[in-house]
């Protein structure tokens, strides 16, 4: 009888190891690719000659799950896009890159539509923190190297309007 119990743990434990090292097949999941909606127009101008820089057509992002979401899963953006975050409050804000694809220019602005300051480059899927330098109210999202190409510069002024 020992014998038998013997043999049947022994079969449980080396079917045991056997299952438990059985590697199991990955699952890939794919979504549809995540497009852009056009829901509103920015402009950036320049602070000491109120000269126009740029026009932009925007993405708004406000609701926690926008502003978390941000620009994640998908794989690029026009030069003449961008994606504005509006926050209900004044307050330091950190970005990193987290499942975002392409390198982006972050760019933080002020409650009073002034820029007040830029990460340049942000690389894709990286985590590091990328936080505001003062408090403030928003963020453009931007095609990495769009800053530079537009020289901007701390103090340089944006508005925008709603499509909706």
């Amino acid at each position: 009888m020992k014998r038998i119990i013997l043999k049947i743990g022994l079969c449980m434990a080396i079917g045991l190891l056997v299952f438990s090292c059985k590697e199991e097949s990955k699952k890939v999941v794919t979504t549809a690719p995540i497009n852009f909606t056009k829901e509103g127009n920015l402009e950036i101008y320049r602070a000491d000659t109120d000269s126009l820089l740029i026009q932009l057509d925007i993405e708004i992002a406000e609701t926690d799950y926008e502003t978390q979401t941000g620009l994640m899963y998908r794989n690029s953006m026009e030069d003449r896009q961008g994606m504005l975050f509006i926050f209900p409050d004044v307050a330091y804000h950190s970005f990193y890159m987290k499942n975002t694809k392409f390198p982006l220019d972050i760019i933080y602005i002020d409650e009073d539509l002034k820029v007040a300051s830029i990460i340049k480059n942000a690389q894709p899927l990286n985590e590091q923190s990328l936080p505001s330098e003062v408090p403030v109210m928003y963020v453009l999202e931007v095609n990495a190297g769009l800053a530079d190409l537009w020289q901007l510069t701390p103090r340089d002024k944006i508005t925008f309007t709603r499509l909706k």
